[in-house]
């Protein structure tokens, strides 16, 4: 798998980034952190907008950028597609014209994807002669996503695309930017700072503070880390799992997953079986058992797993970090803790109360 190696050092008067990077290209990579943590001074050095005195950026086998050689590749030069905040759109255009605008400019041999292709990924088909001013924001991002594809970038640069979104239009542009990595492979770093997009879209997250990267890895390694855990707020999220639909019971309402050959149910959902669906779950919603529970429980999520490590939160709470067959965190009192007598490397049953889908999430 192809890598993206970077070194920035960038100085303003009140700002410093400095950050290293060694991120496998493929999926969703989020720049996570902070209002003024450096985010989008990240991408723009990346995208070569930002010039750092001694950068340096590998894509894969290619430099783009060394400036102890004085190679600095500009936006133009590098295989990148960059959607910003904003649209950014030709309002003198209909959304056609936005789309071939880039397409045009791509040599022929060098054209990886298709204008019909890119239109039914993104469900603009039925906008292709409206102007601009006649679309919703999120059509908009959908245009702008569009047109930065349609340049066949080898990496797609997402700054905060949603931001300006209320919550409904979140939800209408989401699956179009799972299906960009799902279907199309092309890599994509995406900025943001609202932790529900990240758990939602993100394969890994890069997180930032103060202009340094203070954590990187998988997505369910990063946010069910105890060290880190204070660095996403009070967003306690205990496991993110990504769970493939094993069966569904329209008489009770409900959908089952199965996650590491072990069950989880779900309200009942219109997906297929077979089909993998991400969920979340709270520490909260986690309580911790020894032994299998003989008597009969109205809970209906229940995993076996190992206890890895236990850390205090404060003088009457403690975080478990189990292993389920990925990373899982229950919350529990510390009272709890020492009367259960837990222990690293102890078998544990987890009780979950409640399983999240995506969509709670945002509300």
């Amino acid at each position: 798998m192809s890598h993206l190696l970077a070194r920035f050092d960038v100085r303003f008067p009140t700002f410093h980034l400095n950050v290293s990077l060694d991120v496998p290209m493929s999926g969703i990579t989020a720049i996570f952190g902070a209002s003024g943590s450096g985010k989008t001074t990240l991408l723009r050095c990346l995208a070569g907008l930002e010039r750092a005195p001694d950068g340096f950026m590998q894509f894969g086998a290619e430099i783009w950028q060394d400036e102890k050689i004085g190679l600095c590749r500009p936006l133009y030069q590098r295989p990148i597609g960059y959607v910003f905040q904003e649209p950014r759109l030709f309002p003198h255009y209909n959304v056609r014209a936005n789309l071939l605008y880039g397409f045009k400019r791509v040599p022929v041999g060098e054209r990886r994807l298709a204008i019909e292709q890119v239109v039914e990924i993104l469900g603009i088909g039925h906008l292709m002669e409206r102007r601009i001013h006649k679309l919703s924001g999120g059509e908009q991002q959908r245009v702008a996503i569009g047109r930065a594809l349609l340049t066949s970038p080898q990496l797609l640069l997402l700054d905060e695309p949603l931001a300006s979104l209320d919550i409904q239009r979140k939800q209408e542009l989401l699956p179009f930017i799972r299906r960009l990595h799902e279907e199309l492979r092309i890599p994509v770093m995406y900025v943001s700072h609202a932790i529900t997009e990240i758990l939602q879209l993100a394969d890994r997250v890069i997180l930032l503070k103060e202009g340094h990267v203070v954590r990187a890895g998988a997505l369910d390694e990063a946010f069910t880390s105890l060290q880190y855990r204070g660095s996403f707020g009070s967003h306690r999220v205990g496991a993110v799992l990504d769970a493939r639909v094993a069966g569904h019971d329209a008489e009770y309402g409900l959908t089952r997953l199965e996650f590491h050959g072990q069950p989880l149910f779900v309200p009942l959902q219109a997906v297929a079986v077979g089909q993998v669906m991400r969920v979340h779950i709270l520490s909260s919603d986690v309580s911790l058992v020894i032994g299998k529970t003989v008597a009969p429980t109205s809970v209906l999520n229940i995993l076996e797993s190992t206890i890895v490590e236990i850390r205090e939160i404060n003088q009457s709470s403690v975080d478990v970090l189990l292993d389920i067959g990925a990373p899982l965190v229950a919350s529990i009192t510390r009272k709890s803790c020492v009367t259960l007598g837990l222990q690293p490397g102890q078998r544990v049953f987890a009780h979950i109360k409640t399983v999240a889908l995506n969509e709670e999430l945002m509300t």
